[in-house]
């Protein structure tokens, strides 16, 4: 049976709703930037196209250096009107705002699925977790902000594309209630329809945010190297996060740079495989175009054929295709473990670095096929990527030691403990691993020397919500690390002499995980 767009959800649609929800900040031809409070119409928009179906859609306004410096000296005056405002108000405000944002999900979630290509239900839940995770912020917060301060200047916030609402505007909120003024740069790839409406609606309700588009080598001195600044938060590549770091080395900001690591699934000493099977086809969740995602494999070379027969009904189960596509008008939208990946450019870059992978001895162990997606009659589907399988990557292809965000499974076949390990911790250091093992004292002593922050027995680990902790080992996080109080933590002044948990230039604290 072909399949139709459901109706109502066209990008046009969605986007006139924006215009009349929001006036101040979507104009028909562009969308604006929010600095000094009030909307802007500064900056040249750049051309965008959807990854669902490579159709037009809104893209980011590019502010260039000036306009985003004078953009940081507003937050500064807003930040030193705001630290000042009772915390009980800054409460109220937040409040307000998160009631906004709940009466205006449904509109929010579709934006992240025309512009970022997530299904509906992981759209759906990234709103919902930004909405609830910050409810619980401002239910808690007074004991976290005890003996403390904001910061000296406003929070800059510079973020990947890949969750606009449960990690950005959930921080930008959380670090508000703090008693800081907010600057966010809005993700170049995608997510700025999103993050505009968001903003549109907190705005509203009195909080100092400021969301500017651009350039990162354009904008990133005044985002990063301002002295005005009193943090910098990213979440990214570590090529990225590397260059961020490299600003700030001469100077005592604070700052949390949370970079990507090969997050491993390790496989030892283990029988419990329908167990395994159900987090093997979960681990697909939009595509593995998370921080926390599992894209590599670990297995015990004589546990091989098991897990084979687990992993690959597992794999083959895993559904794809256009979010919004129905069979008929009145279907509620699809359940799809993922869409289109950002862009063509990366479905393209990842389809290359498999094919160079097998062609270098790596073992293709399952290739799904392009037809087995949901998809509109003669859409294009350039940014779609099915489901792969790679035995054993040669040591020279890139997805032998780095995450390839995308829905690429590498499997590495290991006899010994210390093979094992040393697989595991391939990326020198990763955000989340797990281990796979009958017997709990011998997955606990090796979880020991896997160098990830959050080790699962049995179990994935996630970023986690509320009172849950979030960071990185090695190469995975540079400076403070977040969640529960100590995201609150990380954005105020505490007692002289803190040393904050984080991994510093002089010393790494690591909480209980």
């Amino acid at each position: 049976m072909s399949l139709i767009l459901k109706p109502g959800t066209s990008w046009n649609e969605v986007y006139s709703q924006c215009v009349r929800l929001a006036p101040e900040a979507f104009h028909d031809d562009r969308l604006l930037n929010h600095f000094g409070g009030g909307w802007s119409r500064s900056g040249e928009p750049m051309p965008a196209t959807t990854p669902v179906d490579g159709s037009t859609i809104a893209g980011p306004p590019f502010l260039d250096f000036d306009v985003a410096g004078r953009a940081v000296v507003a937050a500064v005056d807003q930040h030193i009107e705001w630290r000042n405002v009772p915390l009980a108000e800054r409460k109220a405000r937040v409040s307000e705002a998160l009631d906004a944002l709940t009466e205006h999900r449904d509109l929010l979630s579709l934006l992240l699925v025309w512009e970022i290509g997530k299904p509906w239900r992981l759209a759906t839940a990234d709103v919902d977790r930004c909405i609830e995770g910050v409810r619980w912020y401002v239910e808690e917060i007074d004991a976290m902000l005890a003996g403390r301060e904001p910061l000296s200047g406003p929070v800059s916030n510079i973020a990947s594309w890949n969750y606009p609402m449960s990690v950005l505007m959930h921080a930008m909120l959380v670090q508000a209630l703090a008693g800081n003024a907010v600057i966010a740069k809005a993700p170049t790839d995608g997510g700025v329809s999103c993050l505009t409406l968001a903003t549109a609606l907190a705005v509203r309700s009195g909080l100092p945010l400021t969301l500017v588009s651009g350039s990162g080598a354009e904008l990133a001195p005044v985002l990063v190297g301002s002295s005005f600044l009193g943090c910098v938060s990213f979440v990214g590549g570590r090529d990225v996060g590397g260059a961020i770091a490299a600003r700030l080395v001469d100077s005592n900001r604070r700052h949390v740079l949370e970079q990507e690591g090969l997050n491993c699934w390790g496989v030892w000493e283990f029988d419990s495989w329908e167990m395994l099977g159900t987090q093997i086809r979960k681990a697909f969740d939009y595509g593995k175009q998370r921080c926390t995602a599992y894209p590599r494999y670990v297995v015990q070379r004589s546990l091989f054929d098991k897990f084979l027969s687990v992993y690959l009904p597992a794999v083959r189960e895993v559904t794809f295709g256009h979010p919004l596509a129905v069979s008929s008008p009145g279907d509620e939208l699809p359940v799809l473990d993922f869409g289109p990946l950002i862009n063509d450019a990366k479905a393209k870059e990842l389809g290359d670095a498999v094919d160079e992978a097998i062609r270098a001895g790596g073992v293709p162990l399952y290739r799904g096929s392009p037809d087995s997606g949901r998809f509109l009659p003669g859409q294009q589907t350039a940014a779609y990527l099915a489901p792969v399988a790679i035995l054993d990557p040669p040591r020279s292809s890139v997805l032998h030691h780095a995450e390839p965000f995308g829905p690429v499974d590498t499997i590495v076949l290991v006899d010994t403990e210390a093979e094992l390990l040393a697989a595991m911790n391939a990326s020198n250091g990763a955000l989340v691993a797990s281990l796979a093992c009958d017997d709990e004292a011998t997955a606990r002593r090796l979880s020991e020397d896997v160098q990830a922050f959050k080790v699962g027995i049995n179990k994935p680990r996630s970023r986690g919500d509320r009172d849950e902790v979030f960071g990185g080992r090695g190469a995975s996080w540079r400076g403070a690390f977040v969640g529960g109080e100590l995201l609150v933590h990380a954005v105020t002044e505490g007692p002289p002499g803190e040393r904050p948990y984080g991994n510093f230039p002089s010393y790494s604290l690591y909480p209980p995980t």
